[in-house]
């Protein structure tokens, strides 16, 4: 997959990853960004990309999935509920051999790629560690290093291993496993732990440790998705849960869960593809999972309401 002239980098979703992984890449590669919310667009066309308080790097903007049919690779920055909606747009117009990157949250965005753009499309999934909050349109604070991880979708393994060196080679620490499954249910277990957690309390993912109830809670949630996890004999890349959600909490202890932004904004979480799917999972393989239900029922219960509320004040 080598050409003399630079790479084309697509990128859905211009939030606070796709910011951050769009900048990185933007430093060897033609990066076109596309995102629904043209506010946003204008702002990175005007300003482009920038880290804390580095220098900004510019990058082209799209309001048209028609200006990414030609990329190199695709990578894929929206929630795991618009992943369809996303990527209709490209089906039959996508080059068949080029890549679709997901680092999104949950275990069914695979399912979701294929759906849209047929189940041959060679898809590199992932993991990352990196922490970016947004500041502004096209201005995250990224206050740690982190480590990206990935794996075959359905993606060759020099595909996957191409992906992994056009990120290592722009700035961002990457490797390439053979089975992504233990790392995306390790992903799973965390987010399940952390997100709704977070959401509920409304507060910064690092006051989850610092309070006793809700590290209780937060543990039994774990515990669960990791007795799901070893019923359907997937080795998750840790021995003890709660060591790796605290590690995953010290990155980005300052923050809130994208799940409670979702909620401040009006937005649909993606309960269903984080603690939703720890329960299907568990329904599936016989092993009860209460507190991921009852997380994810009030997280639904809590969307609702802040839909009507958001219903009112507009009207």
């Amino acid at each position: 997959m080598s050409s003399s002239s630079p790479p084309r980098v697509g990128i859905i979703g211009a939030g606070a990853m796709g910011t951050l992984f769009g900048y990185h890449l933007a430093s060897r590669c033609t990066v076109t960004m596309m995102d629904r919310n043209t506010a946003v667009l204008d702002a990175i066309a005007h300003s482009g990309l920038s880290i804390n308080d580095g220098e900004s790097q510019a990058v082209a903007t799209s309001r048209s999935s028609s200006a990414l049919y030609n990329s190199s690779v695709l990578f894929l920055f929206v929630k795991a509920v618009d992943t369809l909606q996303a990527l209709r747009p490209f089906a039959g117009e996508l080059n068949p051999s080029t890549p679709v990157v997901s680092l999104q949250n949950g275990v069914g965005n695979e399912d979701a790629i294929k759906t849209a753009l047929g189940g041959a499309v060679p898809v590199v999934l992932g993991i990352t560690t990196e922490s970016a909050f947004s500041l502004s349109a096209g201005h995250v604070r990224n206050s740690k290093s982190g480590a990206t991880i990935l794996g075959s979708g359905g993606a060759s393994p020099e595909t996957s291993r191409w992906v992994a060196e056009l990120l290592s080679t722009s700035g961002l620490q990457t490797s390439v496993v053979y089975d992504i499954r233990p790392h995306l249910w390790g992903k799973l277990v965390a987010n399940a732990a952390i997100n709704a957690v977070s959401a509920l309390l409304d507060c910064e993912v690092g006051a989850i440790p610092a309070n006793s109830d809700a590290a209780r809670l937060s543990q039994a949630i774990a515990r669960e998705a990791a007795q799901v996890a070893a019923a359907l004999h997937i080795n998750l890349p840790f021995s003890d849960p709660w060591s790796y959600i605290t590690e995953i909490i010290a990155i980005g202890a300052a923050d809130k869960s994208s799940m409670a932004l979702d909620l401040e904004s009006g937005h649909r979480s993606e309960i269903d593809h984080i603690n939703g799917a720890v329960l299907a999972a568990g329904r599936r393989v016989g092993i009860p999972t209460p507190y991921n239900e009852a997380v994810a029922r009030l997280i639904k219960a809590k969307e609702t309401l802040r839909h009507a509320a958001f219903a009112t004040s507009a009207g």
